[in-house]
């Protein structure tokens, strides 16, 4: 990190002036020195990751807000892109190319006689895979784009080409991270800041699952009678990782704490995490986590609704909703004797927090959340942390419970999961959340709450079930929108908004059961108050104009918020549109449907 870091400003001055597609570094002197060494071309790979306008990989934030739009997330304000009429092409944004000029450059440049064919093989295999990252990226946002394999000049008339097909540029995705899984020489990096191979397989299981759900339910592109060939790949991707990458799942700390460790660790917990955005105080380089999940004015102040708490299984593995009554449990009784993840993805009882030395009782804060199931997953428990970017807890990026995920996944859509792949799949990630049974075998029953809220049209019990176990599994890592998309499940993100169950109006509610009320709502505040309590009011209007926090039956019932804002789905949202001052500079580029 301490090389990454000090030589960007080289980098950086060697790239300068490379605008967009537009122009060409012109340091002669700079560039033998970079492409004859293999120090040199270290340093230049440096730049694909993070800290510079040319990074292709995700800044820490991104990646723990990368879940504020998804069906669970309830925030502060309904997104613009679900809004009638409040985003369009003058709103979009992401057609940048500068990382790919980058790449390109590289890739033109690695050619030095000084460098042996296996090490320039090995440096052509991380820039192909930083190349796929990045068109991946660009296929999920805006469909078709222009393929581009070099690095153009100022005056290519490729700049101003249409757009190539979807298949055509997602085989030449599959095609770089092919070479790059064959010929990127790492195979383990302590760090777990490198892109190794066990990372590119990684990497393509995720890929490759995502391409093959997507052609097999967006029946639209006509592309379903190649969704198996995809799904295959990334199935022998996973399975790579799975028998030779020295990977498993984290049990330190046990059931209540070793899923919550993955995130909260300063130094990646190096058994699981494959890849991470690694902090540094020592180098000045923090993440601002909790300031973002626990601020009421920086952050989006996102938390979960009901409806996908409600999916975190009981301890015995049977669902939640097959309890009688179960919709109108308080906060209280119903985070008791669930899957362990939930009490460490969300405040529930018995939930601390540092303040100076001292530890506090930490409920859900109603300054901060809307819903009363407030996430801790990325946040540290000292509020030392709470006031700006201090954190130095290392940020996911990859990791193996999701590429087992993509295994059990891809074998369910093609048919061929066993028993033994369930048990080393979502049997172990349920193992690891403290579930006691369903373990070993594939599950038989539908559970009918998951069907209707989430799946109507899935019938299969297992692919139920490994949804379910990705949705909780990956729950604000920033998964969910695209999974969203290539399920062609749109419309989950007009799920309502709603929040835990309040028996009665101005009812104190102790929320972590420590003997004092923490919060109360009313419609008219009482004239005397309760000390260190949250009042909120839920009655229909605030100072003449409709209360966006409310109760679904007036005087009790869940919590709801924005009601009263339309989140309407159009299926035109499964791709962004092209920005308008892209289309303006080339015309050829086209505009997606319906935008």
């Amino acid at each position: 990190m301490i090389t990454r870091y000090s030589w960007l400003f080289l980098i950086t001055l060697f790239l300068v002036g490379c605008n967009e597609l537009e122009q060409v570094p012109q340091s002669t002197a700079s560039k033998s020195a970079v492409f004859s060494s293999t120090s040199g071309l270290d340093l230049y790979v440096n730049s694909f990751y993070d800290g510079s306008t040319t990074a292709v990989f995700p800044g820490a934030s991104d990646i723990h807000e990368g879940d504020q739009m998804a069906d669970y997330a309830v925030r502060t304000q309904v997104p613009d892109f679900l809004r009638p009429g409040a985003y369009g092409p003058q709103q979009s944004s992401g057609w940048d190319w500068r990382q790919l000029r980058n790449i390109n450059y590289f890739i033109a440049n690695l050619n030095s006689p000084s460098i042996s064919a296996t090490d320039q093989r090995h440096y052509l295999g991380l820039a192909r895979f930083f190349r796929a990252w990045f068109y991946f990226e660009k296929v999920k946002r805006f469909g078709d784009v222009p393929w581009i394999n070099k690095a153009m000049g100022v005056n290519d008339p490729d700049l101003y080409d249409t757009r190539d097909p979807r298949a055509m540029v997602m085989d030449s995705v599959l095609a770089d991270l092919n070479y790059a899984c064959e010929n990127i020489k790492t195979t383990n990096d302590n760090t777990r800041s490198l892109v190794t191979k066990y990372v590119a397989y990684g990497f393509k299981s995720r890929v490759c699952l995502f391409e093959g759900t997507f052609r097999k339910y967006r029946t639209s592109y006509n592309l379903g009678s190649t969704a198996d060939k995809w799904l295959n790949e990334s199935v022998s991707a996973a399975e790579k990782v799975m028998k030779e990458g020295g990977f498993s799942i984290s049990e330190t700390g046990g059931t209540d704490k070793s899923y919550r460790q993955l995130f909260t660790s300063t130094t990646p917990v190096t058994s699981e995490i494959m890849l991470a955005y690694i902090c540094d105080a020592t180098l000045s380089v923090y993440n601002d986590a909790n300031w973002w999940w626990t601020s009421a004015t920086y952050g989006a102040r996102v938390s979960l609704n009901r409806t996908f708490v409600n999916t975190y299984l009981n301890i015995d593995g049977t669902p939640f909703t097959s309890k009688p009554g179960y919709e109108t449990m308080t906060f209280m009784q119903e985070t008791k004797n669930r899957d362990k993840r939930l009490q460490q993805t969300i405040r529930t009882p018995g939930y601390t927090r540092t303040n100076g030395g001292a530890v506090e009782p930490g409920p859900p804060v109603f300054s901060y959340t809307y819903t009363g199931y407030m996430p801790i997953k990325w946040s540290l428990d000292d509020v030392y942390y709470d006031g700006g970017s201090r954190n130095i807890n290392s940020i996911s990026m990859m990791r193996y419970a999701e590429i087992l995920l993509n295994y059990a996944e891809a074998k369910t859509e093609l048919g061929t999961l066993t028993n033994d792949d369930w048990a080393k799949t979502v049997g172990a990630l349920r193992k690891r959340a403290g579930i006691t049974a369903g373990l070993t075998t594939k599950p038989t029953v539908v559970d009918p709450y998951l069907q209707a809220n989430y799946f109507p049209g899935i019938s299969d019990p297992v692919l139920l079930e490994v949804r379910r176990e990705r949705g909780i599994e990956l729950a604000l890592e920033g998964f969910r929108f695209a999974d969203i998309i290539r399920w062609n499940r749109g419309q989950l993100m007009e799920q309502q908004w709603n929040g835990f169950y309040v028996p009665a109006l101005d009812t104190p509610m102790d929320l972590n059961e420590d003997g004092k009320p923490d919060v109360v709502f009313y419609k008219v505040k009482p004239a005397t108050q309760i000390a260190g309590v949250t009042y909120v009011n839920v009655a229909e209007t605030v100072n003449g104009v409709a209360n966006p926090q409310r109760l679904k039956n007036d005087t009790y019932g869940e919590l709801t918020w924005l009601t009263n804002i339309t989140r309407k789905w159009d299926d035109k949202f499964y791709l962004y549109p092209i920005p308008s001052n892209d289309l303006l500079v080339n015309p050829k580029l086209g505009q997606n449907p319906g935008w």
